[in-house]
């Protein structure tokens, strides 16, 4: 019995690198890609909302509505603000305005802090600060207690 050498195999050229590797390369780089996108719209939402939480009016309103027993007596204590404020600040030297809505909570509720204010000499006052209790739309005007402490006792009741 003689063996016959089998004859040579050919190896059939398998292109180059493009045609071997696309079926992995395509969704491996649409996947980074949209990984890459979504990092960058979460370090800039990271930057506006680190500079918003760190100005002197949004730590204001937070710490008046903090400070406000009908706000402490409708969500409790203690009050955390929310991740995503939304509104504007915009300064320019020593003035600015600013227009806020910053997300609040506590173990009985949730709420919104609506803060609107001037800066003038690099002093900010508000023009409205008011909490709204999520579910009961209960509006508590912070500003009417800040404008009680103002008035010195003798003067409150007189009318002008």
């Amino acid at each position: 019995m003689e063996l016959k050498p089998r004859p040579p195999v050919t190896q059939k050229k398998s292109g180059n690198w493009w045609q071997r590797n696309w079926k992995w390369f395509v969704p491996v780089g649409c996947l980074g890609t949209l990984v890459l996108i979504a990092a960058f719209v979460a370090l800039i939402a990271t930057l506006v909302f680190g500079v918003i939480k760190s100005s002197a009016v949004y730590k204001d309103a937070l710490a008046t509505a903090r400070s406000n027993p009908a706000v402490v007596q409708a969500l409790g204590t203690p009050i955390k603000e929310g991740i995503f404020v939304m509104g504007s600040i915009n300064i320019s030297g020593t003035s600015g305005n600013a227009d806020l809505a910053i997300p609040i909570s506590g173990p009985n509720g949730k709420g919104t802090i609506y803060a609107r204010a001037t800066r003038s000499e690099s002093k900010w006052t508000f023009s409205r600060l008011v909490v709204e209790i999520k579910g009961t739309k209960e509006r508590i005007d912070l500003m009417e207690h800040q404008k009680d402490e103002e008035i010195p006792e003798k003067f409150k009741g007189d009318s002008v």
